[in-house]
């Protein structure tokens, strides 16, 4: 296999769960570049190493993990995966506004682990493809309501694919993106167009 291993921060303060991530990671083909039960160090490493995914508790000594996601996210080059012992609404909404992708709540299964990393690095592409997308399309910086909306839009249109054409979250996408491309129409419209069904695969 060409492609390389994707890359790794742990940042989760309890020693034995941070070992069991570690261990699974690695046995899946992960590169764990750096591991710390701290928050503010978190950032430093991702900083340090610019790895793929950063996976964060949400609660850490130095900054708590919501924070940290906030930080680490604002540059566009690492996904952030939460773990939560609580799986409260307004939590899961504040990783969101924070940049969080994808998330998994304490205990977990080894069998969820994987699954969960791969939709938090597949929405942490589609993200920066529709940024991407907004980048080559306008002068100036995108809006970040208009990247929402197109956001949004194209979880629909996921949505649509996935249930009337059995599809995986990462095909349906493709199937968007490509069908972006080869019209030269921005995806934002390629999803209406599937939302409304005018566009099929």
């Amino acid at each position: 296999m060409s492609e390389r291993p994707k890359r790794v921060v742990i940042a989760e303060d309890e020693a034995i769960i941070r070992l069991d991530l570690k261990e699974i990671l690695e046995s899946e083909g992960y590169e764990v570049v750096g591991e710390t039960g701290r928050g503010d160090e978190a950032v430093e490493l991702v900083a340090t190493h610019r790895p793929d995914l950063a996976i964060l508790d949400v609660k850490m000594p130095g900054l708590d993990g919501i924070e940290a996601a906030r930080r680490i996210t604002a540059d566009h080059r690492t996904a952030a995966l939460i773990l939560t012992a609580f799986s409260q609404r307004n939590l899961i909404e504040d990783a969101r506004d924070a940049g969080v992708v994808a998330y998994l709540v304490k205990p977990f299964q080894r069998s969820e682990l994987v699954p969960a990393i791969e939709v938090a690095v597949a929405r942490f592409e589609e993200h920066r493809a529709i940024e991407d997308e907004y980048a080559r399309l306008s002068s100036e910086k995108a809006d970040l309501e208009d990247i929402l909306e197109t956001r949004k839009m194209i979880d629909r249109a996921k949505g649509v694919l996935m249930d009337r054409h059995a599809m995986g979250e990462a095909e349906a996408f493709g199937f968007i993106r490509r069908s972006s491309m080869d019209n030269r129409t921005p995806m934002f419209e390629v999803a209406k167009q599937v939302v409304a069904g005018t566009l099929t695969p």
